[in-house]
This record gives C-alpha cells, structure tokens and sequence, in this order.
C-alpha cells in the first residue's frame, strides 16, 4: 500500500466520513492490474486523484487505456484535479458523493 498524498487523505477522510445511502469507499482498491485511488462498489465508481504528472502526454495515455479497460467492467471513472482538492476538499468531496449516488441510483 501506498501512503496517500495531502490531497487524497483529505478526499479519503470525507468519503470515509460520509455513509450516504449505504455509499462505502474503499481506497487502494485493486481490480485488475490497476490499484483504484478510490472505489465505490455499489455505484461502480472509481475515482482517481491527478496530480502534476497526468498532465504529461505518456501518462494520459496510460491513464486513456486504464480509463477505457476499467470502463469495460462497467466501472465510472471519475479524476479530480489535487490542486481542486486542496483548494475546496469540502466541495471537491460533495461533488463526488453526489456523483456515486446518482451512479447508485442508475444501477439499481
């Protein structure tokens, strides 16, 4: 297991916090080859947080190919920006609840 960044323990800590609906987030998922910052099983929602470096072309790419294998398994793939997390966790976190419940209600 990773150590999580500034960013990712500030989301960590939100979605942790929230049991919206029976919402439960698990980090450092594994699924496949990949290992999910985030995943929502009930609503199939992974969610990555981008620092600097996805902002590289190679890593784009990489992240294009994951995105889309991940997609083929019926996951949503959801990336916040960490400089969004760090300016606004509390709204950058509301966004993601909102989202997994409107996953969770499509999916049931």
């Amino acid at each position: 297991r990773k150590t999580l960044t500034k960013p990712e323990l500030w989301l960590w800590l939100r979605l942790r916090a929230c049991r919206k609906e029976g919402l439960v987030f698990r980090n450092q998922h594994p699924l496949g080859l990949y290992i999910l910052d985030f995943y929502c099983p009930k609503a199939r929602l992974c969610v990555e947080v981008d620092g600097e470096i996805h902002t590289r072309a190679e890593q784009r790419a990489q992240d294009a190919v994951r995105d889309t294998w991940l997609g083929q398994q019926g996951v949503h793939v959801h990336r916040v920006h960490a400089v969004d997390l760090l300016a606004d966790p509390d709204e950058t976190a509301l966004g993601v609840i909102s989202l997994a419940l409107e996953r969770k209600a499509e999916l049931t």
